[in-house]
C-alpha cells in the first residue's frame, strides 16, 4: 500500500433515487455511501474522474472528507457498473481502521515467460485478479509473479510466493495462469485445445445497474 493515500473531498448527498443519481452524473459526479464502524451509513457524491483515476491507479483505500469534517479512512468494498458493464455508476466505501483485516481483489502484473509457452500452439490464460486476506496498512496496488515459475502447464496459487501478510482467499489449487495447446485437425478445420484443461476463471465481475 502507498504510504500517501489519496484525499477525496465528498459531499453530502441530501436526496437519493435514481433520477437524482442520473442528474448528478450528467455533471460529473458518483453517487457512493459511506457506511461500517457502528455509524450510520451517509450518502454522498464523489468526482467521478478523481475517484475512478485512483482506482484505476491501484488505489483501495482512500481518505474521504466530507466538508469540513475530519477525514474518513475508507475501503473501495464495491464498484456498480451500468448494464454495459463498462461505466461505474455507484461505489460503496466501507470505514476501516489501518490494522484491521479486510477481504481486497488485487490486480496480478505477469511478466516472464512460461518454458511451456515457447512450443508450437501454446495459448496462454491468466487470472487478472487475486483475493486476498491481509490488514489494510498492507494492501499492495497490485501483485507481481513470474510466468518463468511454471514448471509444467500451469501454476496454481500454491505455487506463487506472496508478500509478507498477506494469504489468499481460494485454495492453494487454485489455478491461476495455463497454458494450453491447440491443433489443426485438418486445413480450414476448426482448432481444438489438446492438453490443459478449463481457462482459469477470471475474478473482475460487472454487476447490473439496479
Amino acid at each position: 500500500m502507498s504510504t500517501k493515500t489519496p484525499v477525496i473531498n465528498a459531499e453530502r448527498r441530501e436526496r437519493t433515487g435514481s433520477r437524482f443519481a442520473q442528474r448528478i452524473r450528467k455533471v460529473g459526479k458518483l453517487p457512493a455511501v459511506i457506511y461500517g464502524h457502528g455509524d450510520a451509513p451517509v450518502a454522498i457524491s464523489v468526482d467521478q474522474k478523481e475517484v475512478i483515476n485512483h482506482i484505476r491507479d491501484g488505489a483501495h483505500i482512500l481518505e474521504i472528507k466530507i466538508g469540513g469534517a475530519t477525514a474518513e479512512t475508507c475501503l473501495v468494498k464495491d464498484l456498480q457498473f451500468g448494464w454495459l458493464g463498462d461505466n461505474v455508476i455507484h461505489i460503496d466505501f466501507a470505514r476501516v481502521n489501518l490494522s484491521e483485516e479486510v477481504h481486497v481483489k488485487v490486480h496480478i502484473d505477469w511478466h516472464g515467460e512460461a518454458a511451456a509457452a515457447k512450443r508450437p500452439g501454446a495459448v496462454l490464460n491468466t487470472a487478472t485478479e487475486l483475493e486476498i486476506v491481509c490488514k489494510v496498512r498492507d494492501i499492495p496496488h497490485e501483485l507481481r509473479f513470474d510466468l518463468g515459475a511454471m514448471e509444467d502447464t500451469h501454476l496454481t496459487i500454491g505455487d506463487l510466493t506472496l508478500p509478507e501478510g498477506i494469504r489468499a482467499v481460494n485454495d492453494d489449487d487454485t489455478i491461476v495462469a495455463q497454458i494450453t495447446f491447440v491443433t489443426e485437425e485438418a486445413e480450414g478445420e476448426e482448432v481444438e485445445a489438446t492438453e490443459g484443461g478449463d481457462e482459469p476463471e477470471v475474478i473482475t465481475e460487472a454487476k447490473e445497474d439496479e
